[in-house]
């Protein structure tokens, strides 16, 4: 029995749906992830928050907030590969527009979130040089 032969162009229809529908279960996918980062990232600060407010510790706000970034920061990578997948198919020039302006604004928010947490850092590393230099005789 013989095979018949799609027309070409009908095949590669067929194929360009099927990859453009893979890409939308991806990008969605990491969307997905990058909002459980988020989440995960809200309940962790959350808790470590509750302890220091009951233990009375508002030293560890630092802390907490720095946990918080870095989640943050994870999330912001995810969410800006699913911006990219979405445009990763015959993309429109209003589409590669909003991309670049998504890009720059997460590309922006976490450079200034990774550099936060680099200064809290180094705050924090001078804060406990300091206290241990003072018990010491």
């Amino acid at each position: 029995m013989l095979l018949a032969v799609e027309n070409p162009a009908t095949l590669f229809s067929h194929t360009e749906e099927g990859v453009v529908a893979g890409v939308q279960w991806l990008k969605l996918g990491v969307e997905v992830v990058g909002a459980l980062i988020i989440a995960l990232g809200i309940i962790t600060s959350g808790r470590l928050l509750v302890r220091a407010l009951l233990a009375r510790r508002t030293a560890d706000f630092t802390a907490i907030r720095l946990t918080l970034a870095r989640y943050l920061a994870l999330a912001l990578e995810f969410q800006l590969g699913a911006d990219i997948l979405s445009t990763a198919i015959a993309p429109s020039w209003e589409q590669i527009g909003k991309l670049g302006a998504i890009a720059i604004i997460r590309t922006a928010l976490n450079f200034f979130l990774s550099k936060e947490m680099e200064d809290e850092r180094k705050q924090s590393g001078n804060e406990q040089a300091v206290v241990a230099s003072s018990t010491q005789p």
